[in-house]
């Protein structure tokens, strides 16, 4: 059963006449009737009455009718979906993102884009960078947000550096010297979060290698915790810019820099399947908002 075939039966049974169907469908004649024959033929039933004042369907044409129909407007409105994707007018993307991305960039940057698209829904799916990674692998998502990370099967478009700051909070000792040196931090308590994430394993190595060790530490599984406990004083820590420059403008929290240590910075990328093909219209307008809105 062809599309031509179910097109040339609800035409026929619109205009009751072979004749004007064929020339509505830019058909022969003769062509229109092989089409009927044989979908008469696929359905083992009759569907036309035909006498000299026209052409009158069948109780089996009649049932047939409405199917005929839905299918012919299921075709055309899957058609149109794949033109609306096409053009990026509407569809579905499904993105994956650190947590830090997800929480602190990527929330304004979705507005953004709603705005501009409104006919586009999305989904997000949070995970440190290597359980996004699998998820682009797996094709469960479309794109990742991510650290730079190494994978034959990925490609990946820098977006911005995240930097980690040392935060405190204002009436802090640190807070009027504006600059420190390193080892002055090992008179401190120290805040981490998250043993898992590339943040806290950054700022251990920065420790590590300087050959400074904290008075105490106090780990948390949260950026937000470790900014609460930042403000009631009950210590220092290495937080990514990105994820405390509210309370950077605001003053609930001020930046210290380190003379004596480089800035530790994370490269932040957007991560596909490399043999994805060519992004759809939709993603392509998702990773130009996010090269045009990403944090500079």
């Amino acid at each position: 059963m062809s599309l031509p075939q179910l097109e040339s039966f609800v035409e026929v049974a619109k205009q009751g006449s072979l004749g004007r169907a064929a020339r509505a469908l830019f058909v022969t004649q003769p062509a229109l009737t092989a089409r009927l024959q044989r979908l008469e033929q696929e359905l083992g039933a009759l569907l036309f009455l035909r006498s000299r004042r026209g052409m009158r369907l069948t109780e089996a044409g009649r049932a047939f009718l409405p199917y005929a129909e839905r299918a012919l407007s299921a075709v055309a409105e899957g058609r149109s979906a794949v033109s609306d994707l096409q053009r990026g007018g509407r569809g579905h993307i499904a993105i994956g993102a650190a947590p830090a991305v997800s929480t602190y960039v990527l929330p304004p940057i979705l507005k953004r884009f709603r705005d501009e698209h409104p006919q586009v829904a999305f989904s997000v799916r949070t995970g440190h960078s290597e359980e996004v990674l699998e998820l682009v692998l797996r094709e469960q998502v479309d794109v990742g947000l991510v650290r730079a990370v190494r994978h034959p099967e990925i490609a990946s478009v820098p977006l911005y550096e995240d930097q980690l700051v040392l935060v405190v909070e204002p009436s802090h000792r640190f807070g009027g010297d504006g600059s420190i040196r390193l080892e002055e931090i090992g008179e401190e308590q120290l805040i981490l979060f998250d043993r898992t994430s590339s943040y806290h394993h950054l700022t251990s190595a920065l420790f590590r290698e300087a050959g400074v060790t904290p008075r105490g530490l106090l780990e948390l599984d949260n950026i937000d915790a470790t900014k609460k406990m930042v403000q009631q004083g009950l210590g220092v820590a290495f937080l990514p810019q990105t994820a405390c420059a509210g309370e950077l403008d605001d003053g609930s929290l001020q930046a210290v820099e380190i003379e004596d240590a480089e800035p530790v910075r994370r490269q932040i990328v957007a991560i596909r399947r490399r043999n994805a093909g060519p992004p759809s219209k939709i993603v392509d307008s998702f990773l130009q908002t996010l090269r045009r809105l990403a944090p500079t």
